[in-house]
C-alpha cells in the first residue's frame, strides 16, 4: 500500500502530538503526581507508536514502544517520577522530533537508532523497585474457580482508582470487558486490534489484561480483559463488538466507583451485568428510551475542522486582493456617467470586498499559542544548564496573528527570552541578597490593540545599565563623550540594537556575542512591527513587539514625489502639515523642523528616492508627512498628497531585496504601480 499520499497528514498530527507530549511532561515535572497528566503521555506515546508503525518508520515505533513501557510502569506505580526520568522523555521528545525533521526533510525517519536512549529506557526498567515487580507478580497470579469467565485477576491500583472516580464524578461509567476469539482465529492480534479500535469510538481504554504490547505480539490465550471508561450504552457496545468477525463471546460488567484506598481485585467490587440475566426487558426498553430522550434534549456542538495548505490560502487571498484592486479600478473610473444605481452598486460591491476580505483573513489567523508553546521547555533546559530558577509565565496564547507573522516571530522571541535568562535574571545567591526571591520571574503575554498585536517579555532581574551602555558605545566611537552626556535613555538603549553591540562581560553558549537584538530589531521592521524597551536599573526590564495583524492588504496614504506615487502604511502617519521651506534648519549636518517645541528630522524623499524633476520651481510651501515610529517623529517632505486608499501588498521579488527604503509595491485602481516606503530605513 503506497503511504506517500498520507505523509502530510503523519508529519502534521506528529506535530501536534509532540506539542502535547511537551507540555504534559512539563506539568509531569511541576506536579508528578497528577494522573491525567500521565495518562495523557501514554495516550499520546501510544498514538505515535501506532500512527508511526502503520507508515512504516520502525526506528520511532520503536523509541514509542520502549517510552510506552516506562510510563506503563508508572502507571502501575513500579517506578516513581524524577528529575532523571523527566529528563530522559524530554531526550526521547528531542529524539521523535528529529524523526519528524527528518521525515519532512527527506520522507523517510533517518537511520539513527537512537541506542542509547533506548538502552537508558530498558534500564531504568531494570533497576525498578524489586519489591513492587514481586508484587504486582504476585497481584496477577490467576485466582481459582474463576474458570477464565469473570477475569477476577485483573487487579486496580490507585492510580486506577483514582481515575474510576473522577470518571464517576463526571457522569461516566467504569466497564470490565472480557472479550473472546474463535479458537481458530489465525490473526488474533489484528483481529485485538480491530476490537480496541471499535472500543476507543465508544470509550477509553484505561487498563488491559494481558498488556497491549503481549497482545500486539499474540502472547495471549484467545480472551483479554479490558477497563473502559464510557457514557455509551452498553447494548450497543455489545453490537458493535459482536459484530467483529472471530468474536465469539462480549461479557461486560460494570465496576462502581471504589474507596480511594481499596486495592482490592475488580471481581470483588463490581455489579455484574451479564447481558444473558439482571434487567427485565421491560425495563431495558424503558431505560433505553429514557437515555434516548435525554440525549436528544442535549444538542452537543460538534467541532469541525478541515486541514488546508496554506499555499491555499495564499492563493485565496490573492484573489480577494484583485478583487479589491478591481474594485478601486471601478472606484476611480472617468468619464462615465455616475448614476445613483451606479453607486449604489459600487458601494454594495465594497461591502462585499470588505466582508470577504475579513473573513478570508479570519481563516488565515493562528493563535499565537502555536508559537509559545515552544518556550516552557526551552526556559526549562537553558535554566538549568545556568544553574538559575526560573519561572516562565504566559498570558494571552489565545490572541490571532495572520499566519504569514506567526512564521517569522519564532525566532525574535527566542534571542528576548535568551536574553532575559541569560543576562537578565541574577543567580539564586545574588537575588537572595538582593531581597528577591530565589526564583525569576519571566512574562511572556500578548494581547491585540487596535490594528495590531502587541507582544511583550519582562522579566523581574537586573535591567539594563544605562550608564554602562554609554560608556560602550563611547569605546566603539559610537557617540561622544560630550553627545553622551546628554544622551536619553531611550537613544542609548537604541545602542543595543546596532549590529555586533553587546554589555555582557563574558561570552557564552547562549549569548554575550552581540548578535541578537539587531537581528530581533530587523525581523521585527520588515514585519511592519516596531521594539520598544523600558527597563529600571535592579528592577528589570521589559520589551514590547508591535505587529500588524496581517501583512497583505494595509491602509495607506498615498503621495506624489514628482511625478511617481508612493504608498505610506497608514498606521505610521502622524501628522500632515504644511510648512514654509525656510522652517527647515540644518544641524550637524541633518536637516530638521521645530514641530510642538521639538526637533525632528527632515527627509526629502525626493532626493532620498532619486526621483527625476524637470523644471523644478521653488515651492511656496511644503507638504510634510509626520511618521511615528516609537516615540521617534521624522517628516517626510512630499510634493502632494493624493488620499487615503485600502491597498495590496505585493513582493517585489528576489531581483529588489537590495532597496532598503522600499517594502513592497501595490497596483492602484488606474492600473499603475506604486512602490510602498519602509518607514523604518527612512527614518533611520
Amino acid at each position: 500500500m503506497d503511504m506517500s499520499q498520507y505523509l502530510e497528514i503523519f508529519i502534521e498530527e506528529t506535530r501536534e502530538h509532540l506539542q502535547i507530549l511537551n507540555q504534559c511532561l512539563l506539568q509531569m515535572e511541576k506536579n508528578p503526581d497528577d494522573t491525567s497528566m500521565l495518562n495523557e503521555v501514554f495516550r499520546v506515546a501510544h498514538t505515535l507508536k501506532g500512527m508511526s508503525g502503520t507508515m512504516g518508520f520502525t526506528r520511532m515505533s520503536r523509541l514509542t514502544h520502549d517510552m510506552e513501557d516506562v510510563l506503563h510502569a508508572l502507571r502501575n506505580n513500579e517506578i516513581k517520577v524524577s528529575p532523571q526520568l523527566i529528563d530522559l522523555l524530554f531526550k526521547c521528545l528531542d529524539a521523535l522530533e528529529g524523526y519528524n525533521a527528518k521525515v519532512i526533510e527527506t520522507s523517510t525517519e533517518g537511520t539513527d537508532d537512537n541506542t542509547e536512549l533506548i538502552t537508558a529506557l530498558a534500564e531504568l526498567l531494570k533497576n525498578r523497585d524489586t519489591e513492587n515487580v514481586q508484587k504486582q507478580a504476585e497481584s496477577k497470579a490467576p485466582a481459582a474457580g474463576t474458570g477464565g469467565v469473570v477475569s477476577s485477576d485483573l487487579v486496580l491500583d490507585q492510580y486506577d482508582v483514582n481515575i474510576i472516580n473522577k470518571a464517576a464524578d463526571m457522569g461516566n461509567n467504569t466497564l470490565q470487558i472480557t472479550v473472546k476469539l474463535n479458537k481458530g482465529c489465525v490473526l488474533k492480534s489484528a483481529r485485538a486490534f480491530i476490537v480496541f479500535k471499535t472500543l476507543e469510538r465508544h470509550a477509553e481504554i484505561i487498563k488491559s489484561e494481558p498488556k497491549v504490547q503481549d497482545i500486539e505480539d499474540e502472547q495471549f490465550d484467545f480472551e483479554f480483559t479490558v477497563i473502559v471508561l464510557t457514557k455509551s450504552d452498553e447494548d450497543l457496545l455489545k453490537k458493535d463488538l459482536n459484530s467483529i468477525a472471530e468474536v465469539d463471546d462480549v461479557i461486560i460488567k460494570l465496576i462502581k466507583e471504589k474507596n480511594k484506598n481499596s486495592t482490592l481485585p475488580v471481581a470483588e467490587v463490581f455489579t455484574a451485568i451479564e447481558q444473558s440475566q439482571g434487567m427485565d426487558a421491560d425495563k431495558k426498553d424503558t431505560a433505553a428510551r429514557n437515555e434516548k430522550n435525554e440525549t436528544a434534549g442535549k444538542k452537543t456542538k460538534t467541532g469541525k475542522t478541515v486541514r488546508v495548505d496554506i499555499d491555499r490560502l495564499d492563493v485565496l487571498l490573492n484573489l480577494v486582493s484583485e478583487l479589491i484592486i478591481q474594485k478601486t479600478r471601478l472606484e476611480g473610473l472617468e468619464g462615465i456617467e455616475r448614476t445613483q444605481q451606479h453607486n449604489e452598486a459600487i458601494e454594495y460591491l465594497e461591502r462585499i470586498t470588505t466582508n470577504l476580505h475579513d473573513a478570508v483573513m479570519k481563516v488565515r489567523m493562528v493563535p499565537v499559542e502555536t508559537v509559545f508553546n515552544r518556550f516552557p521547555r526551552m526556559i526549562r533546559d537553558i535554566s538549568k544548564e545556568l544553574g538559575k530558577e526560573v519561572e516562565l509565565i504566559m498570558s494571552g496564547e489565545e490572541t490571532e496573528l495572520d499566519r504569514t507573522v506567526i512564521d517569522e516571530i519564532g525566532d525574535p522571541l527566542i534571542h528576548l527570552l535568551r536574553n532575559s535568562c541569560d543576562h537578565g535574571i541574577e543567580s539564586r545567591e545574588e537575588r537572595k541578597s538582593l531581597g528577591k526571591p530565589e526564583s525569576g520571574r519571566i512574562e511572556l503575554k500578548a494581547y491585540q490593540d487596535g490594528n495590531n498585536v502587541v507582544i511583550e517579555v519582562g522579566d523581574d532581574g537586573q535591567g539594563i545599565n544605562v550608564e554602562k551602555v554609554k560608556k560602550k558605545a563611547i569605546d566603539r566611537g559610537l557617540i561622544s563623550k560630550e553627545l553622551a552626556v546628554n544622551l536619553s535613555k531611550k537613544d542609548t538603549i537604541d545602542f543595543l540594537f546596532k549590529p555586533s553591540f553587546s554589555t555582557a562581560d563574558h561570552i557564552t553558549d547562549l549569548s554575550g556575542r552581540g548578535v541578537g537584538l539587531d537581528v530581533v530589531k530587523t525581523k521585527i521592521e520588515t514585519l511592519g512591527g516596531m521594539v520598544e524597551v523600558e527597563t529600571e536599573l535592579g528592577s528589570g526590564s521589559r520589551f514590547f513587539i508591535r505587529l500588524p495583524l496581517t501583512l497583505a492588504i494595509i491602509q495607506a496614504l498615498l503621495v506624489m514625489v514628482g511625478d511617481e506615487k508612493y504608498a505610506i502604511q497608514l498606521s505610521s502617519v502622524h501628522k500632515i502639515t504644511n510648512i514654509l521651506p525656510s522652517d527647515i534648519k540644518t544641524v550637524q549636518n541633518q536637516e530638521v523642523v521645530m514641530y510642538r517645541n521639538t526637533v525632528i528630522p527632515v527627509v526629502r524623499l525626493d532626493e532620498v528616492l532619486e526621483v527625476p524633476r524637470e523644471n523644478a520651481q521653488e515651492q511656496k510651501t511644503l507638504t510634510l508627512v509626520i511618521v511615528k515610529k516609537g516615540e521617534r517623529l521624522t517628516g517626510f517632505v512630499v510634493d502632494r498628497i493624493i488620499g487615503q486608499q485600502e491597498i495590496v501588498q505585493k513582493s517585489l521579488g528576489r531581483f529588489f531585496t537590495g532597496i532598503k527604503v522600499i517594502t513592497s509595491a501595490t497596483i492602484l485602481g488606474d492600473g499603475n504601480v506604486a512602490l510602498i516606503l519602509d518607514v523604518n530605513a527612512l527614518a533611520n
